[in-house]
């Protein structure tokens, strides 16, 4: 939600939900499980694989990994 007067508050998400509904292509399910299931696997891709532009290009686990080793 946005704090008042600030409109760009949910534009992280917005973006984030955007990426997620053209990615996952919105298909129909066969039921709630498959669903589920789908999601999670989308949300397992997109933080160990999916490689992010504002990462330089590696995946967020790979992101974080090679940022722990500079510290």
């Amino acid at each position: 939600m946005s704090r008042e007067g600030n409109v760009y508050d949910n534009a992280f998400m917005e973006s984030c939900f955007g990426t997620f509904k053209t990615e996952m292509e919105m298909a129909e399910f066969e039921n709630c499980r498959a669903a589920r299931r789908e999601i999670a696997e989308y949300i397992a891709y997109h933080g160990r694989e999916r490689k992010h532009s504002a990462l330089g290009y590696l995946s967020p686990t790979s992101f974080e990994r090679l940022t722990a080793l500079r510290k």
